[in-house]
């Protein structure tokens, strides 16, 4: 994850591990593996005494770094949404034009994720899939109010600001960017839920990408930007 050390870091609100994984091999390997145990098994059926057959290790190596696999998913789901905003910084950095950035933006929201070689420890792809499966989880629990005040959701936050600024440099007077934001974000996780298990939910065209088409169409209706 650092190659993640080498050139980015992204930062992880330390409330949710109790030692830093990008510290350690091992740390690392808990990352790496329970990424893909989460994807290979659903995140209902993962245990950490399942991870520690996988990276032979014990499961009390493991709680020295996440005191469980909710605040595991929860620092995963962080490093993703610090990764999908980096991607928008790049996508729009030195565009003046505001609703090219959107645009730009929405794509990065909505796009299917290929792999990051910025990146080579984290499979993104398989990131992705937790994230559209299981990401609700770490928000739609018991302890929201209390993760919320610990700061578990400040990142998902500022990704959510950052679009939402684009949105009111086009339009000022627009009530709702926060919540067109969050729509685009949430609703395309269910769209490309849908396409791969439920199609009759959803609208697949050939040779077009329906999910970001759609939520840039519908941006455009909402904040009335002409084509």
């Amino acid at each position: 994850m650092q190659e993640l050390n080498s050139k980015i870091e992204f930062k992880i609100n330390p409330s949710v591990y109790k030692k830093d994984p990008l510290s350690s091999d091992l740390g690392v390997n808990i990352v790496e593996q329970g990424i893909d145990q989460i994807v290979e098994l659903g995140f209902e059926n993962f245990t950490f005494k399942k991870l520690a057959q996988k990276i032979n290790s014990t499961e009390a190596s493991i709680y020295r770094y996440f005191e469980s696999k909710q605040h595991l998913l929860s620092y995963l789901t962080q490093w993703y949404w610090n990764w999908l905003e980096y991607r928008i910084i790049i996508g729009t950095l030195n565009i003046p034009d505001p609703k090219i950035r959107l645009e730009n933006a929405i794509k990065c929201l909505t796009e299917e994720i290929k792999e990051d070689q910025n990146f080579s420890r984290i499979n993104e792809v398989k990131l992705h899939q937790i994230v559209i499966t299981e990401s609700s989880k770490v928000y739609m629990c018991k302890s929201v109010d209390e993760n919320n005040a610990s700061g578990f959701y400040q990142v998902y936050k500022s990704l959510v600001q950052r679009v939402a600024e684009i949105i009111l440099e086009i339009r000022p007077e627009f009530k709702y960017p926060h919540m067109l934001v969050s729509t685009i974000i949430e609703g395309a996780h269910h769209q490309r839920f849908f396409a791969d298990h439920l199609p009759r939910l959803t609208d697949q065209i050939e040779n077009e990408d329906a999910v970001t088409s759609f939520y840039i169409q519908l941006a455009n209706r909402q904040l009335k930007i002409e084509k």
